[in-house]
């Protein structure tokens, strides 16, 4: 299938622009490979620390002669999608030696949910959380024990850091491995009717409580199509994944074969290393695995899929570290060609279960690329192309894995359509630009009616102000409600998702409603129009540090447009408000480094990358 030509215009542009960055990371890795730490040339010192524990395989790993794996692992028991992880490294261990290979866990990295810290202090580390675990994992693979690499994570921010830690080691072979969702719960829909009458004090917290427990009841990501199931997506899209792994459930035959699968495909795409044994002739290394034509292939499932907001931030993080620039406008050309073609919670009413149960990534898969969306020559972690990954797994009748071809339509329509007949015919996402800067807007879950707002601005610097000034009734009428110093520099870019059901309720009451924030909406906003990551931001001196309560602001998804309806001189003229002071407290003030030296949303809002130079 012919690509593109959007597709392909874009994709030329990434690359022109990032020659000189990819070449100095291309040679980066190579120079790795050829002249790196490697376990050959440890001292004797240096090598029998890295085995002195590891029992029945120090032999092997003392001879250098066979693969030696890293695993990075995420697991903490306070995550659901990250506490099955707890058994893992044993059972790769074990998946290692079946193909006379070896594993170690290299290091864990941290893993903060932003559902438990959501509306709290603790979501002001969220972001910056990232520029930690890519540090960690750097930290984890700097030993030169190993040969490969199973990174092991699957939330927000952890995927994106595993992958900018593990790109300064892109020589190595790596295949990200998941954990699957939990089974579905209680209905999206009716979880969100209960969090609003709650809202308006109509139920209590134990009702509140109630609901909520039935929708997170168990081990797995939460259901819904937010960040972490986004991240799934998109390793599939970039082929980091084994075909299919996404979203079947933790605990599950499937699920155990499709790891043990990753192990064995690890082993296989080395190469020979002081002698070791390894599939020299497949070599795939995660820094080749990750070029310009991946990272589309990312931000066209984004789009295709409705996915989280998140992403326009992370993808270009993860692009910087492998050498490649992408940017807003980059994505908002694609989104112009690129279908909508899944409806998923928050953007439909089924979750991630069903959204497999239907077709899946392997549908999405093969429909990009037979429309010419995606680019099928990449190097993926499995086979010769990104359609080869266009497969479902499955047992047998004696339990062996095989990979079947998608079903050749939907099995249900209402979450997942082809290219030919989508739900819409642009991507979920928008870029907005005017007087007030640049922004993203996704309008996946936004009615149509309420793609353009225009309405007097009432400010806030805090989230809790504006539930306070709902509560009190003071919001009781058409407004964009704009809270500012929430980007990076401030305050380390939080998501504000506690909002969403007092904009819902005002929404329902009859409103036009806008939010407008340089911080983050969750990866599951909705059905509120809402122009996030603005940028510059008002802690540097961005446009919304100009505006004042009562200034008239439209926000417009048709046209692309966030801008104050201000007199050109009077607003040339205004000063700017000055930005409170940063809070303190739940380990905030040891972020502070980062807060100073963070990038702009658009080039991923990274202290980490800038000073590294990437």
């Amino acid at each position: 299938m012919t690509l593109n030509p959007v597709v392909e215009e874009v994709t030329q542009r990434i690359i022109a622009r990032s020659k000189p960055g990819r070449g100095a990371y291309l040679d980066l890795i190579d120079r790795a490979r050829d002249e790196g730490v490697h376990r050959p040339n440890l001292s004797c010192g240096n090598l029998a620390h890295g085995f002195a524990a590891s029992g029945d395989d120090k032999p092997a790993i003392r001879g250098g002669k066979t693969m030696n794996i890293g695993i990075v692992t995420a697991y903490n028991e306070m995550l659901s999608a990250h506490q099955p992880y707890g058994r893992y490294p044993e059972q790769i261990k074990i998946f290692a030696r079946e193909k006379g290979a070896t594993a170690q866990v290299a290091g864990g990295v941290p893993a903060m949910c932003d559902g438990v810290t959501q509306g709290q202090p603790g979501m002001e580390l969220s972001l910056f959380s990232r520029d930690v675990i890519a540090m960690a994992t750097s930290v984890a693979l700097s030993h030169g024990m190993f040969e490969g690499a199973v990174l092991l994570g699957i939330c927000d921010k952890i995927v994106p850091g595993l992958l900018i830690g593990a790109l300064r080691f892109g020589h190595l072979p790596m295949i990200l491995i998941p954990a699957g969702p939990m089974p579905s719960g209680l209905a999206n829909k009716e979880k969100i009717r209960v969090r609003q009458l709650y809202a308006e004090g109509k139920v209590g917290k134990k009702e509140l409580l109630e609901a909520e427990s039935a929708s997170y009841h168990g081990a797995g990501t939460c259901t819904f199509y937010g960040t972490a199931n986004s991240n799934q997506m998109m390793m599939e899209m970039m082929g980091l994944h084994m075909p299919g792994a996404s979203f079947v459930n933790p605990g599950q035959k499937l699920r155990q074969e499709l790891t043990r699968a990753a192990v064995h495909r690890v082993t296989e795409i080395g190469w020979a290393a002081g002698g070791t044994d390894t599939a020299e002739e497949d070599y795939r290394a995660l820094g080749h695995c990750i070029d310009e034509k991946a990272i589309v292939n990312a931000a066209v499932g984004l789009l295709a899929t409705g996915g989280s907001t998140n992403h326009v931030i992370h993808i270009p993080a993860i692009a910087r570290a492998a050498g490649i620039i992408i940017d807003w406008d980059d994505l908002d050309a694609l989104s112009k060609v690129v279908p909508l073609i899944t409806s998923i919670y928050p953007n439909g009413t089924g979750d991630v279960n069903h959204f497999a149960a239907a077709g899946g990534m392997p549908f999405v898969i093969r429909e990009l690329v037979n429309a010419g969306l995606a680019h099928d020559d990449i190097r993926t972690v499995y086979g010769t192309s990104l359609s080869d990954g266009a497969r479902e797994p499955r047992l047998d009748e004696q339990g062996a894995l095989h990979f079947d071809a998608p079903p050749e339509t939907s099995l249900d329509d209402s979450m997942l359509r082809p290219v030919s007949a989508p739900f819409q015919p642009e991507g979920g996402m928008k870029l907005l630009t005017g007087n007030l800067g640049r922004a993203t807007i996704k309008v996946s879950a936004v009615a149509s009616e309420r793609w353009t707002i225009e309405a007097p601005a009432r400010i806030f610097t805090r989230q809790e102000d504006v539930v306070t000034a709902f509560k009190a009734g003071e919001l009781d009428g058409d407004a964009v409600i704009v809270v500012r110093f929430q980007g990076p520099a401030a305050n380390g870019m939080p998501e504000l998702h506690k909002l969403t059901p007092s904009l819902g309720v005002l929404q329902d009451r009859g409103h036009k409603i806008a939010f407008v924030t340089d911080g983050r909406m969750s990866g599951a906003s909705g059905k509120v129009p809402a122009a996030i990551h603005v940028s510059p931001e008002a802690h540097h001196g961005g446009p919304l540090a100009k505006l004042r309560d009562g200034d008239m602001v439209r926000v417009c998804a048709h046209s692309g447009v966030l801008e104050a309806l201000v007199d050109r001189a009077e607003w040339d003229a205004r000063d700017n408000v000055a930005p409170p002071p940063p809070e303190q407290g739940v380990g905030r003030e040891l972020f502070a480094m980062m807060r100073r030296f963070a990038d702009p949303a658009e080039k991923g809002g990274s202290a980490m990358l800038s000073e590294a130079g990437l």
